[in-house]
């Protein structure tokens, strides 16, 4: 099912006006206005003359030839939409460095900046309920053009504040659009990736994630708070127009009807060149066995091919928080402190820096070694780790602070924090969120996904409201709690999660009936 061969042809496809008039939210793209602005210099008034060499100009427009290679199609709507992940981490990361400078201007207490920073959280969890129904009818691309608008809205209410208000409200936009962006791109690339690229090209949305946390450590050393906030408005600034160049999801389309819409896309995403039949054909038979308006009843989520990929989703996603991760990089500064170093600004920015590449490391290994064996070494390495940080801590009560054995165990525990942060960008960090848009079956995506999401936000959310209290209290016990989740994340790895490298989606969602 090459376009080459199809677009000559004089059928009922070609005479269809309809896929010159897609909106953009559907498909978009260079690629139908270059053939439309095509077909009407022929000076023809048949629309079946003016589709029948759609095809043929395409062929001849320098910018379908330079994606004519799979990998570099597919790495390319990645590059546009990682520019969500890039705001998400943005924003995550936004509130360590500006925290002093912002208390300061604006007069608040630490409970009320506290507020401010888990705001995000919350609006997070509303973008999360939302973001599967939004991506279900107006398409992947929709959804991040929907999610772009409050994060720009937000970082202008936050950059002109002039009180908590209206840092309260900028933080909660910017929280909808991140819940709604750390769904639907994880999706999409999933979605549109060959299955020989699909782990690679699903791990760069953490990488993006680790890029804007390091961003905004970075930049938060040189830039004034408000500057920094005009700065989180660029990635979505992007973004918006970023989308009109690439093709819908063919999956998406396909569950909506659109099948010449989502051959199209396919046709595009693999390649003028690429016979498409094969995987067409799994996508409209995994379509056909179900309607895309079927509505399941909460006594078939007990049915085998729901229940197990529910399980594994939202297990995954809520492990990878409770692992304490987003405790140990939100007081990265204060557990620094705590363990006797003098500059911890600089170490945090290093160890957001360590993330970024231990991330970029997976990414290449993904595709060759596999989610599973990736997964099992990340929560090994994890564990060990933070018995480490546990054991160091617990001992240093036992020494004077100036003594040579104090010193060392502070080094123990700063050694502890990197390997674990290494360890979690090696798998954990990356990984649950490919495994999440791979495994659920397409009828129950959309409510199952927002399932998901919500849970991993909401725990988040408890992670980061605790970890400064469980620090007080205890920071080896802190330690040894988030240890013990990151061995039962090791059990549940070894007895439940399937390997899913080099199957298609369609593969994979069988495989669970």
């Amino acid at each position: 099912m090459s376009f080459r061969e199809e677009s000559g042809s004089e059928d009922g496809r070609s005479s269809s006006a309809a896929d010159l008039k897609r909106p953009f939210l559907h498909t978009g793209s260079w690629y139908r206005i270059g053939a439309g602005a095509g077909g009407g210099g022929s000076g023809s008034g048949v629309m079946g003359s003016r589709q029948s060499s759609l095809m043929d100009k395409m062929m001849m427009m320098s910018s379908a030839q330079v994606i004519k290679d799979t990998a570099i199609s597919a790495f390319l709507c990645t590059m546009i939409v990682a520019l969500g992940p890039i705001q998400f981490g943005f924003t995550g990361g936004y509130s360590s460095p500006t925290q002093a400078l912002i208390i300061d201007e604006l007069g608040l207490s630490i409970s009320e900046f506290s507020i401010f920073g888990s705001l995000s959280n919350v609006g997070a969890m509303v973008g999360a309920i939302a973001s599967g129904q939004i991506s279900e009818y107006i398409g992947r691309k929709g959804s991040l053009m929907i999610a772009s608008i409050p994060n720009i809205i937000g970082w202008l209410a936050i950059s002109f504040a002039k009180d908590s208000s209206f840092l309260y409200m900028g933080r909660l936009l910017e929280g909808f659009g991140v819940g709604v962006i750390s769904y639907t791109v994880p999706v999409y690339i999933a979605e549109i990736s060959p299955q020989n690229l699909r782990g690679s090209l699903g791990s760069v949305n953490q990488l993006s994630v680790t890029i804007g946390i390091l961003l905004a450590y970075v930049l938060g050393m040189f830039v004034p708070w408000r500057a920094l906030a005009v700065i989180g408005i660029l990635p979505c600034t992007a973004l918006i127009p970023g989308l009109f160049f690439i093709p819908e999801s063919p999956r998406w389309l396909a569950k909506m009807g659109m099948l010449e819409e989502a051959e199209l896309s396919l046709q595009v995403l693999r390649g003028f060149e690429t016979d498409i039949t094969a995987e067409m054909n799994e996508i409209k038979a995994t379509v056909q066995s179900g309607s895309k308006r079927t509505t399941i009843r909460f006594a078939e989520l007990k049915l085998k091919r729901y229940r197990v990929p529910l399980m594994l989703g939202i297990g995954m996603l809520v492990l990878q928080q409770l692992s304490g991760i987003n405790a140990v990089l939100f007081y990265a500064s204060s557990i620094f402190k705590a363990a006797g170093l003098t500059n911890s600004d600089l170490a945090t920015c290093g160890l957001g820096a360590i993330q970024v590449l231990a991330t970029g490391v997976t990414t290449w290994l993904l595709d060759k070694a596999g989610r599973r064996i990736l997964l099992i070494i990340s929560t090994a390495g994890m564990s060990l780790s933070l018995l480490l940080v546990a054991v160091a801590f617990f001992l240093e009560g036992s020494f004077e602070e100036a003594s040579h054995m104090h010193h060392v165990l502070s080094v123990l525990s700063l050694v502890g924090l990197v390997a674990f942060v290494v360890a979690f960008s090696f798998g954990l960090g990356a990984i649950p969120w490919i495994i999440m848009s791979e495994i659920l079956p397409v009828n129950i995506k959309s409510l199952a996904g927002s399932v998901a999401t919500l849970a991993n936000w909401l725990t988040s959310w408890i992670i980061t409201m605790t970890a400064n209290i469980l620090l007080n209290w205890s920071n080896g016990g802190t330690f040894t709690m988030y240890m013990l989740v990151s061995v039962f994340t090791l059990v549940f790895v070894v007895i439940w999660v399937p390997e899913t490298k080099g199957r298609t989606l369609e593969e994979i969602q069988w495989s669970f009936r």
